[in-house]
This record gives C-alpha cells, structure tokens and sequence, in this order.
C-alpha cells in the first residue's frame, strides 16, 4: 500500500478530534442537535486551520443516521460514503481550477434535484474567493433562494476578496490560527501513534514553525521524519533539516553586532550559507529572537510568556541588560523591511549583509532612531576616553536641538514595473476597499534600496494597518491587476518628525523626468 502523508492520515473524522477550533465546533454542534441548520456558510481563516476538514465532517453530520450529540456517528452508510468520497451528496468544488460562470450554472441547476439519499446536497466550494466577478453573481441567486435541502460551504484564505452581497447572505465563522501548546500536543499525540521517538525541544520547533497552521506542522513533521527514518528526531535535526538556526547563533551574531564587528557578522553570514541555512527564515527568525530582547527589556513578567529553557532565558536576559529599547526596535525595523525585500529578491546574501551592516553603523542612515543608535556609541567612546571624529553626514546645533540632514538623492535607476505602479497609482487607490483608500490617498511613493515600492505614511496608524500581511499582500495584488506586473511593496512610517521630502525622493514629482529605467 502506498504512504499517506500525515495530514491524510490523522485528518479528523468527528468533531472531538478537531483541535483548537472549539468556539465553531459547539456552534454547528448545537445547530445540528436543535436542528437550526443554515443553508450557507462561510469558514474564513489562514490555511492549515481546519476549514476543509470541519466542512467535510458537518457535511457528515447533516446527513448521519445516527448521529451522536450532534456529530457522526461515522458508522453508517452515510458517514462511510462521505469519508471514502463516493457520497453524491457531498460536492468538493476548487474554485481556483473551476471558477468561471459555467461551473457555476452547472451547480445552479443541479441544485433543483433532490438528494437521492439522506436529508441535504452539501457543496463545498474551496477557495472561493477565485471566483470571477460574474461567477459570483451567478452564485448570488442561489445563495439567496436556495432549496430546502442544499447547504453551502464557502471556504476562503482571503476573504476580503469577496463580495459584500455574498458575506451578507452567509453565516461566518473566523477560523482562529492554532496555539502552539495545541500543534504541540497534537504532534506528540500523533507520533505516539506511530511508535516514533522525538525530542520535546524538537516538537516544539515544528510547532512554533507552523505558525498556527496545524496541517503545516504535520508537514513539517513528516518531512523530519522521512529524512532521519528509523531515528530519534532531535532539536538538532529538525534544524537541519527545516534550514533553521539555533538560538546560539543569533546570540553570537547580536554579540557581534553590539561591538560593530562587521567582519564577524559577515562571516556568520558565511557559516549560515555554508551550512546550508534558509536565509529567509533566518530573517524571521532573528526578528522573533528581537522581539523576544523587547519584550524581556520592557517587563521583567514577559518571561512567562517565552517559551524557552532557563539556560536561554538568562541568557536573553543578559543581552537585554546590554541593550536600550529604541536600540532593538531599530533592529526590528531594520530586520522587518528585510523580511519584505528577501521574499522576492534573487541575491538575499547582500541584502542580509547589508541589513547587519546597517546594525553595525548607525550613521549609515539618517532616521530619528539611528541618530539616537550614534549618541549611544558616542557616549560609549566618551566613557572609554576615545577621540571622537566630527561627523560629516549630520550637523547638530545644540543652541535648537534639532539635526539637519542631507537631501535625498534622485535614484539613477528606477525598475520600470516601479514606474508604472507610481504612474497607475491614484487608480490603484481608487480601486481599493474604503479603509485602505482613505489611507493610501494621504501616502508618498519613494524607492527602497532593492528597487522596491516604498509607501510611506506620516499618520502611524495607517503604517501600522499596513504592516498587516494580508493588507500589504492586496495592495500588491490591486498593483499586480492594474500592471500586469509583481512590484514588491515596503510599508514605512515617516517617523523623523520632518517634511517627507527631507529624507525620502518623491517619485510622483520625478518620475516624469528623464531618468534611466532598469532592464528587466
């Protein structure tokens, strides 16, 4: 018989085998008992959380010959023909493959046929947010008059992207992401099943990995697995395997960055590449060991919260000791605008090199919290009687205690995807949902340093609304329908108390200007 991965393998089959998804469960629990079914819903939430599977089993549930307590009995011809994918009740639909207005008509008029057996035809629309507009309208009919015996599912990852007049019509559960302790104790409960030995350390990595996303931990797992079968699965091992890095490392490269040894930065760099490390995870994960410094910097009850040995934990604690708060949130800017660039960049060595450069010296850049950086190595030099150079690249006047910067300079090169973002632009806005467009209508474009669409507010609440993933992630796809291009977007609050174009090009004012584009 051939493998079935994990997540097939231990996809739950009734309600109590669901985890961390209760607050939905006692809902459609309590509908199926007191026999209130809706006709459609709406499951919403990161993938990995349980869309599919709770769909599938209240699909079950609906149609159980004898269900139990609201959920299926899974013994019944019903349940087995469900569970096997031979139901003609229950109809999987992938949206993403099949979302024209045909695919829809064609359910529209298999909906006027009763079921053959069992009480409702269960449709089960995956992705659904890939409909066309007009699939969606096609959709809206249905949705609106449906039969007594067909129920909805509309599962979605994105569901912004769908229609107000669609929302309205169904019932909505939020799928939560999955805690760790959850995955954690989901995963040990598997691998004791299948007679596999596992590290705790090393449990708990792929649970934090998954990032709330129970199918991905599975997946993790399996593929730490099948790579050290027949073995023990150690913390070590998981690391290599996931191109991860230990705890150790980032405390030895933040070591290197706190005495500015560019030198021993860049050749961590080198030992991460040589032994084969993911650097875009690295960058994730070097942002989390920041975030962690912060926290234990601004209350010493934080600890509680970590999830990490004692052994770590004192020693985070040191390193918090040696650093100031504006310090590491400079980090954590510096490391998050990283984290955007090196999805899409083709050379993520120099940009990571760059990135810790820019850790190393402060006066590479000119913002308000890098200025604090430089005072800091300043008094630091003061204290060990070091000569103190004059800077060239800032003048302060101690009579207004104000710092005056360069201008910014025009960019030789602008990327001509870049060109026609900014030229598109007020439609772009425009064709965002109400929110996102009252904020974008206030923004300015620059370009950042790996040829990327710099959005910059002055308003921090709208940088902060932003910085949401998925906000940023339909502002790249608005920008990818108006040019038929991917343009890599960067959010940026415009923190330095200072007009805009002080320290940042505007490109809406020069764009027009007879500058060199970049060959693709």
């Amino acid at each position: 018989m051939s493998y079935t991965a994990l997540y097939r393998k231990f996809r739950p089959q009734e309600f109590k085998d669901v985890k961390g998804q209760d607050h939905i469960v006692t809902t459609l629990k309590n509908q199926i008992e007191a026999d209130r079914i809706g006709h459609a819903y709406l499951f919403c939430g990161t993938r990995g959380t349980g869309k599919t599977t709770i769909a599938k089993i209240f699909a079950k549930a609906v149609n159980c010959e004898h269900p139990v307590d609201g959920s299926p009995c899974g013994e019944c011809a019903s349940c087995k023909a469900v569970a096997d994918g031979t139901s003609m009740n229950v109809i999987e639909i992938d949206a993403a493959s099949n979302n024209g207005v045909e695919s829809i008509r064609e359910i529209r008029e298999e909906v006027t046929y009763r079921p053959t057996e069992g009480k409702y035809k269960v449709y089960i629309i995956d992705e659904v947010h890939m409909l066309s507009i007009g699939a969606f309208n096609a959709l809206l009919k249905t949705l609106e008059e449906p039969p007594s015996y067909v129920i909805f599912i509309l599962a979605t990852t994105e569901v912004h992207k769908i229609p107000v007049t669609i929302l309205s019509r169904c019932q909505r559960y939020d799928f939560k992401r999955i805690s760790v302790e959850t995955i954690y104790e989901r995963l040990e409960e598997l691998l004791e099943k299948e007679q596999i030995t596992a590290e705790e350390k090393a449990i708990r990595y792929i649970a934090k990995a998954a990032d709330g996303a129970m199918r991905d931990a599975l997946s993790l797992l399996d593929q730490c697995i099948a790579f050290y079968l027949g073995q023990t699965l150690t913390y070590d091992k998981v690391l290599e395997v996931l191109g991860a890095v230990d705890t150790e490392v980032f405390s030895s490269l933040l070591d290197k960055v706190l005495r500015q040894d560019v030198s021993g930065a860049m050749a961590s760099v080198e030992e991460l590449i040589a032994d084969g490390r993911e650097l875009g995870q690295f960058v994730i994960d070097f942002t989390w060991y920041l975030r962690n410094l912060l926290l234990l910097k601004s209350s010493d009850e934080m600890s509680e919260a970590l999830d990490m040995s004692s052994e770590n934990m004192e020693k985070l604690k040191e390193e918090a000791g040696q650093m100031e708060e504006e310090t590491i949130i400079r980090y954590i800017r510096i490391f998050s605008e990283l984290s955007n660039q090196i999805k899409y960049s083709t050379q993520k060595r120099i940009l990571l090199e760059i990135a810790l450069i820019k850790l190393c010296r402060p006066q590479m850049e000119q913002d308000y919290s890098s200025i604090i950086g430089r005072l800091e190595q300043l008094e630091k030099k003061i204290e060990q009687s070091v000569p103190v150079m004059a800077a060239n690249t800032i003048t302060v006047d101690r009579q207004q205690q104000s710092v005056v910067q360069e201008k910014p300079v025009l960019p030789k090169a602008v990327p001509e995807e870049v060109e026609q973002a900014v030229k598109n632009w007020r439609n772009i806005v425009s064709s965002m949902p109400g929110l996102s467009k009252s904020y974008l209508s206030k923004a300015r474009l620059t370009l950042g340093g790996g040829n990327e669409l710099v959005v910059v507010f002055d308003d921090p609440m709208a940088a902060g609304y932003f910085t949401r993933e998925e906000e940023r992630k339909q502002l790249e796809d608005t920008i990818a329908e108006h040019i038929d291009r991917q343009v890599a977007v960067i959010i940026k609050e415009n923190d330095t108390n200072r007009p805009f174009e002080d320290s940042h090009v505007d490109l809406e004012q020069v764009i027009h200007m007879d500058i060199t584009y970049e060959d693709e």
